[in-house]
């Protein structure tokens, strides 16, 4: 059973400012769930209709009716289980290998896919401006299917970074040289801009090395790429030098 406190502060979470207050933000079904578990996230809470997690201790997991899941679930159609994790202290920023750095990302499903193509490139950490989409995001965590577990996230304020890093700075511009004829180093720190406006005045001063993806539409009428689809062309680009 689960009570009206608990009603209130799950659904609650849906918003960043009370994540944020309780440090704490929520997953939905059996595949995002079990990479969490296996992860380095501390479960606070477990609810489920069935006993999807036999491993997880009683102490810390309730048994729940479909209509109860639906009342915290915030899928049009619940899933069997939904679990509340504590959200990790943020890691120190590395610099070394292959960094993805996202400039006022709005869209969760954007953030949730960029988040997704790291895990699969081998990218093990993205660091994002203090405007893009909070990664705790419900959407944003559906969306990464389970990567959140495996790339470390960092939000911070992305001019310092990137005009004092000794890594190279890369932006996708649509003026930038053909990624397909440029020699692109093993490390690098590589910026995408907000679905709308691309990559702000302020942080494309910082930017050494434009790259862009050319089009080859013979009307060459294309505004744009979908930011997501931009950075799989580009991370693949990468790895494939």
């Amino acid at each position: 059973m689960v009570s009206k406190n608990q009603i209130k502060l799950i659904t609650a979470l849906q918003q960043k400012k009370f994540r944020q207050a309780n440090e704490l933000f929520f997953a939905e079904g059996a595949k995002v769930i079990g990479e969490l578990l296996q992860s380095d996230f501390e479960l606070y809470h477990l609810y489920e209709t069935a006993d999807v997690f036999p491993e997880v201790s009683a102490s810390i997991k309730s048994r729940i009716s479909e209509s109860e899941l639906n009342k915290i679930s915030a899928l049009s159609t619940a899933n069997n289980c939904l679990a509340v994790f504590k959200i990790p202290k943020q890691k120190p920023l590395v610099e070394k290998g292959l960094i993805v750095a996202l400039d006022d990302i709005r869209d969760p499903g954007n953030l949730g896919t960029i988040l997704r193509l790291c895990d699969w490139f081998g990218v093990e950490q993205l660091v994002c401006s203090p405007e893009t989409v909070d990664i705790f995001n419900p959407k944003v965590v559906q969306a990464t299917m389970g990567s959140i577990a495996r790339v470390s996230i960092h939000y911070i304020d992305l001019k310092p970074i990137l005009e004092n890093t000794k890594l190279p700075v890369f932006g996708t511009f649509m003026d930038g040289k053909n990624i397909y004829s440029e020699k692109l180093p093993p490390e690098g720190i590589v910026i995408f801009g907000n679905e709308a406006n691309g990559i702000s005045y302020e942080i494309e001063q910082t930017v050494k090395n434009r790259i862009a993806i050319p089009r080859f539409g013979k009307l060459q009428q294309t505004e744009s790429l979908n930011v997501a689809t931009a950075t799989a062309i580009v991370l693949s680009e990468f790895r494939r030098s």
